[in-house]
């Protein structure tokens, strides 16, 4: 039994309490997966990261990645929150204001923005691909969304980094009142190695231009209140499909409210189509765990 430090933090979030919750283990090297992942499953979070020294020399850390179940190559919120924990542990610096992620999903570029309190960081997101396209595309799909009526752009198939299901409702108060069916959306999800269904809506708010809500049931979560992989995937497709729209160079997310939480994510797109995902991160918990590591 070892015991090392861990960190609880608050991603995605203005103020604590509103993002989404991440564990972040320290010094773990040792820890075999079993354990890694065991102690991901008794934490009950959405993911829990262990940082780790980096094999590849341009990479500033790595970081492994579970949910309950499974180890995954990315996802938005561990990898801003491992980022920020990297930081404030002294465990890596930035360089120039970046840093290098290395993870499942290969080396994934940090950029960080003012410090303190109000520092936001950005990932780079894998580049995205529209798998499918269009109304039809599967008839699980349509029955999952029957009776809202959709926005502009058709439901998609979205692959970068992670698999979801995209599709625009046509308002944010449809999107914010929806009850979809969570067992059909899991089923989706697992027979299309998918994580699930990922809805947005835009918004007249001049607080947030878009809100989201991700259906993660291929991981076994119902729903989840703030997601930076499922954002860069619309995000690349908005990019993809409205090059010269009101979006396509960036926007602020809303999202999790639904569940009581009160996410802000941000988003920004270059030029080129590539699509940068981030926000604020807090602090809440500073600590060490008592583990096994056989």
């Amino acid at each position: 039994m070892t015991k090392i430090r861990y960190l609880q933090l608050d991603v995605f979030a203005d103020h604590p309490g509103g993002g989404n919750p991440l564990g972040v283990v320290l010094g773990a090297a040792h820890w075999s997966d079993a354990a890694m992942q065991s102690f991901a499953n008794w934490t009950d979070l959405v993911e829990t990261t262990y940082l780790l020294p980096p094999r590849a020399p341009e990479a500033s850390y790595r970081v492994r990645i579970f949910t309950p179940d499974k180890e995954i190559a990315f996802a938005g919120h561990p990898t801003i929150g491992s980022a920020h924990a990297a930081l404030a542990t002294g465990f890596s610096q930035l360089t120039d204001g970046s840093m290098v992620q290395e993870c499942g999903a290969g080396l994934l570029p940090i950029h960080a923005r003012g410090d303190g309190g109000a520092q936001v960081l950005l990932v780079r997101s894998p580049a995205a691909s529209i798998v499918l396209e269009g109304l039809g595309i599967d008839a699980r799909l349509d029955a999952i969304l029957a009776g809202q009526a959709l926005g502009i752009l058709p439901p998609a198939f979205i692959s970068g980094g992670r698999r979801w299901w995209l599709a625009e409702l046509a308002s944010e108060a449809a999107l914010r009142a929806w009850q979809p069916d969570h067992a059909a959306i899991r089923a989706l999800a697992l027979a299309t190695d998918s994580l699930g269904v990922c809805v947005f809506a835009r918004s007249n708010d001049p607080a947030f231009q878009l809100v989201v809500r991700a259906f993660p049931g291929g991981v076994g979560i119902v729903e989840d209140p703030a997601s930076g992989a499922a954002n860069g995937l619309i995000a690349a497709y908005i990019a993809e499909r409205e090059p010269a729209g009101a979006l396509a160079r960036g926007y602020r997310v809303s999202q999790g409210r639904e569940m009581g939480h009160d996410a802000s994510i941000e988003v920004s797109i270059e030029a080129g189509g590539a699509v940068w995902v981030g926000g604020r991160t807090h602090l809440v918990i500073d600590g060490e765990v008592f583990w096994g590591a056989e």
